[in-house]
């Protein structure tokens, strides 16, 4: 049933290989590509075959029959793309960041709430197969009282005149970088895992000179109930890892019965309070893809849902509050006060 479902995608730019390798296991028929570059289309295109490719998104969307639209390009043009697609009853996977602002966030939601179409943000990380074990462990209580976590960001790819040129060069033209396009999955995953952010304190500043926006910085986290968080990012350093960014970073959450400690390669230890040994944590996952294969898993998670009903963790609407907890930091991070994520 899931070729079925009829996808056109928007941008061939860096990562938009892991949405068509996911999109070609899923089985789905991806019936057009656009993209300003017509090469990149035409090689897509072959692996589907050889769908019509388009320069012009609003001909893409009028002369094609569509179920989705995946928009895998910078969010300069996200809520344009969005109002075109949901006009005409097209349902919506938008990349992240999503949108420039939280006030174009709340527009697009409500364009498509009104439209009576799908629109669901592609975020990976809560996907990614460590976070879904951790999140396992921590629904077993297994270190009791939770009383912080810390996430230390170090993809070491930001040094330098050529930071991002070979991946994605408009991150050195973004005017909000560190938290924006990156730490906004951590705020995510957070949330996924710890529950709801109460308030924030941010200190964020520019490394390097080459680019617009922030590369490093501290912001702390209050959640509501009562768990205090730490992300310390920093894009020019870097840390232990096969694959850098693999995980982008070490994780440590503390408990009154433990720890538990996520590595550079995607593993696990818990410590118990008092010991000093660590135990690895056995788990399986793919190492394929990105990240543990958790844009597949993502679309995967999204066809689900519009074939069999199950709930879905990634719509516009709940992403919202992300969003909303980025304004702050970036808010707090200008007047160096804590603020409440009203």
């Amino acid at each position: 049933m899931k070729n079925k479902v009829r996808i056109a995608i928007v941008g061939t730019g860096y990562f938009s290989q892991f949405h068509f390798d996911a999109w070609k296991r899923l089985e789905v028929c991806v019936v057009a590509i656009c993209s300003l570059n017509e090469n990149d289309a035409i090689h897509y295109s072959k692996k589907f075959d050889n769908c019509p490719i388009y320069t012009n998104f609003q001909k893409m969307i009028d002369e094609i029959e569509l179920d989705f639209v995946d928009i895998v390009i910078p969010p300069k043009n996200h809520l344009k793309f969005i109002k075109i697609a949901a006009k005409k009853n097209i349902n919506i996977i938008c990349q992240k960041p999503f949108t420039n602002s939280y006030s174009e966030a709340l527009d697009a939601v409500s364009f498509a709430n009104n439209n009576n179409v799908l629109l669901i943000v592609h975020e990976n990380f809560r996907f990614q197969p460590w976070y879904q074990k951790i999140k396992t462990i921590l629904d077993t209580n297994l270190l009791g009282e939770l009383y912080q976590v810390s996430f230390r960001m170090r993809p070491g790819d930001g040094q330098g005149k050529d930071a991002y040129l070979n991946r994605q060069p408009y991150f050195q033209k973004m005017e909000r970088f560190l938290i924006h396009e990156t730490a906004i999955h951590i705020i995510d995953v957070f949330r996924f895992l710890f529950g709801e952010i109460d308030s924030v304190f941010a200190n964020l500043f520019k490394l390097n000179k080459h680019i617009n926006g922030e590369d490093a910085g501290y912001v702390l986290f209050n959640f509501k109930n009562g768990i205090r968080g730490i992300f310390d990012g920093n894009r020019l350093s870097d840390h232990i890892a096969q694959d850098r960014r693999l995980t982008i970073g070490d994780m440590l959450i503390e408990g009154s019965n433990g720890t538990l400690r996520l590595n550079g390669d995607g593993e696990i230890f818990k410590r118990k309070f008092a010991s000093n040994k660590e135990l690895k944590i056995s788990y399986k996952w793919d190492n394929k893809g990105f990240a543990g294969d958790s844009v597949f898993r993502c679309q995967s998670h999204i066809i689900n849902h519009y074939i069999k009903g199950t709930k879905l963790f990634n719509s516009a609407k709940d992403y919202l509050e992300n969003l909303k907890i980025e304004k702050y930091i970036y808010k707090s991070n200008s007047v160096r006060k804590i603020l409440q994520t009203k």
